[in-house]
Order: C-alpha cells, then structure tokens, then sequence
C-alpha cells in the first residue's frame, strides 16, 4: 500500500461566463464526467464548490479562470481517467471553451495519504512549476517524479 496519493489541479479560462450558451457543451457534461471520475478506479477525492462542481470557487483573480482538483491513487490511475476515457472527448474540445492559458495546467503533485490538499497548496504548486519547470514537488504527465522522489526533493 503506496504511503502517497497523487494530487492535480487543473485550471482554464473559460471564453465565455459559465452561463453563456457557447459553454453549454461543457457545464451540461460536468456532472457526467464528474461521476465518471468518481467511478473510476483509483478516484480518491475532488474540489465540490456549492453545486456538484467547482465552477464556483476562485483560485486566481480572474472569475473567467476555473479550477477542479482532485485526488488519486496513482498517477496511472489519473491518467487513464483523463486520456482513456470519456473523459477524453471533453478534453480534446477544450479549445472550443477555454483561452490559451500561461500557467502551467495540470500541476501534479504527491501528497501523504489522507491528506486533503488546499487551495493554498494548489496554487503554490502551480507557482513554483511556473517559476521552475517540472520538478518532483510539481510536475505534470510529459515529466513525471515518483513518490520517492518528491520526498527526498526539497524546494
């Protein structure tokens, strides 16, 4: 039993307010995939704002920019749910949705099992990879750090 879960946070800038008819597509999904997450194997936990999604919860000063962050067993786990499941179609029309984004998006990082991360933690996260690159205290899925690695890497 691994002694880490894998955190991500995800942010975008959405092209519109969440309520425009062009982000319908993608607000009328968000229960879907959300469930869809919640099923799979490896799910551990995820952001909920008010409503059954995140929609509503700022991390940056920007209302346009949305977040959802979640926790899971694995990195593999992580990504078969975002590249091996229907979860990819949404993900392959992202540009229809949201703008060309500076900031580093996904940010992954290790956390201890059980722990539930902060929004501070994400954005630190996001922070430092956007300061540093890829390092085993945020990284992404094109360069990714063990468990192992994380812990013995200090910022």
């Amino acid at each position: 039993m691994t002694t880490y879960h894998l955190t991500q946070i995800n942010h975008a800038r959405l092209i519109a307010p969440i309520e425009d008819p062009r982000i319908a597509d993608f607000r009328n999904a968000l229960d879907e995939i959300n469930h869809l997450a919640e099923q799979t194997e490896g799910f551990v936990w995820r952001l909920v704002g008010t409503g059954n999604d995140a929609t509503d919860i700022q991390l940056f000063d920007d209302p346009m920019v949305i977040v959802n962050m979640s926790v899971w067993e694995t990195i593999d786990a992580l990504f078969a749910f975002t590249y091996r499941s229907q979860h990819v179609d949404f993900y392959r029309r992202r540009r229809e949705w949201f703008d060309a984004h500076t900031l580093p998006t996904p940010v992954l990082w290790w956390n201890p099992r059980g722990y539930i991360p902060s929004l501070k933690d994400a954005h630190q996260r996001i922070d430092y990879m956007a300061q540093h690159g890829a390092t085993p205290y945020a990284f992404n899925f094109k360069q990714r750090f063990s468990s192992e690695e994380a812990e013995h890497y200090a910022p």
